[in-house]
């Protein structure tokens, strides 16, 4: 922890020496502006199967400081993020959303650039695979890994599933294939099976788009952009008429939604692809949550809100 807080002080001093004030100003609350979305007045339809289930696998964290996740976030708090993977299990297929930390992490880590790397640190639980493993699940059952983006921390455990294919849309295929840093991962692997999916299905919850993956409205994916040209949305209703949202990295808390809030300048730099397109995103998600309160927001790497979530093997219904 107190290397977390010495290396946050040397940037702030390197800011201030850099930059001045400026740059220090990043990290103070701020407001901003962002476009009015036409929200359905109820909820969509969804009829999900009685024996549809979701549990969480927490493969690891990671830690930093919450001044880093959202301006106006606390130097002196820590931010645990979460390496957390959502199951959905339903008679149609299962799903993994994103896979966490996979058995090579160490040696993925090191593809993550310099300062990332400098700023938070990270302990490995246990790869998906080896959770469900350990507890007699059938692979068999797997119908996809669905990708809320391409970085890293999300596709660390695709390795570890070389029968299954990755779910993902077009221009998230297209970053995929492109030089850019946050791709190097993935780029690496050997023999991915990558199934294009589009967003035919039209318009939901404000978004131009979409697809209802069992065509019950149980898993509806929807496109956000911005962190990455292709990230998504993935909407679940479970049978008791739970329903949640995952964001993937469009914030890293969920109080980035609350608020609303971006990430400071520093990081927004680091790792958002479109930063205006992610305020725009983080706005929309704002107004979906201030109209249907009851939706449970989860940020990828927000583990205070997956800690809310049944832990696989048991089954949230």
């Amino acid at each position: 922890m107190r290397k977390l807080v010495l290396a946050a002080a040397l940037i702030l001093l390197a800011a201030t020496v850099w930059g001045g004030y400026s740059i220090y100003s990043g990290f103070l609350p701020a407001q901003f502006e962002y476009a009015e979305v036409v929200l359905p007045e109820r909820l969509p339809y969804a009829r999900p199967p009685a024996s549809m289930s979701a549990s969480v696998l927490s493969t690891g964290q990671m830690y930093s400081q919450q001044a880093f996740s959202f301006q106006g976030g606390d130097f002196a708090a820590e931010q645990l993020s979460g390496m957390d993977v959502l199951l959905v299990q339903h008679p149609k297929g299962d799903f993994l959303i994103d896979t966490g930390f996979g058995r090579e992490v160490d040696a993925h880590v090191g593809t993550t650039p310099f300062l990332m790397r400098t700023l938070s640190k990270y302990d490995l639980n246990k790869p998906a695979i080896d959770l469900l493993n350990e507890h007699d699940y059938s692979l068999e059952q797997l119908a996809g890994i669905l990708l809320t983006h391409a970085h890293w921390d999300h596709v660390s455990g695709i390795p570890d599933f070389p029968q299954v294919p990755v779910w993902l849309p077009q221009k998230e295929l297209d970053f995929i294939r492109s030089d850019d840093e946050h791709t190097t991962l993935i780029r690496s692997f050997d023999k991915v099976e990558f199934l294009i999916y589009a967003f035919d299905d039209g318009p939901y919850m404000g978004y131009p788009g979409s697809l209802d993956v069992y065509r019950d409205g149980s898993l509806v994916l929807v496109p956000i952009g911005g962190h990455t040209p292709g990230s998504v949305g993935v909407f679940v209703t479970l049978p008791s008429g739970k329903r949640l949202m995952l964001v993937g990295d469009i914030v890293w808390a969920k109080e980035a939604i609350e608020i609303p809030a971006q990430r400071p300048p520093i990081p927004r730099r680091m790792v958002d692809h479109d930063p205006a397109a992610v305020r725009d995103a983080i706005g929309h998600l704002h107004q979906i949550q201030k109209k249907f309160p009851d939706i449970l927001m989860i940020p990828a790497h927000d583990r205070k809100v997956f800690e809310t979530l049944t832990r696989f093997p048991e089954q949230s219904q």
